[in-house]
């Protein structure tokens, strides 16, 4: 189950998690197009390899495991994915 960014970060967009990201799954990075529009960052779900190591560096808590999503933020997980088209 991959990872999930769920409301914390809107508006923060801490970048902390894409550089501690092994493989290149957070998006969109601050030179990327589209970062300036998007209210918060996403991971792809099938590109994220479940390491976790984003968690810990988010400053805003961000950051759960698909299976320890807040009820409250389930929906993230369908928006993270759809940021992908997946």
């Amino acid at each position: 189950m991959a990872y999930v960014i769920a409301e914390p970060c809107i508006g923060t967009k801490d970048t902390a998690c894409v550089d501690a990201c092994p493989v290149d799954c957070i998006h969109p990075k601050k030179d990327e197009n589209g970062h300036a529009d998007s209210d918060q960052l996403f991971i792809d779900p099938v590109e994220c390899i479940d390491c976790g190591a984003c968690v810990p560096v988010c400053p805003v808590s961000a950051i759960y495991a698909g299976d320890d999503l807040p009820e409250k933020w389930v929906e993230y997980q369908a928006k993270n994915a759809s940021h992908y088209g997946r």
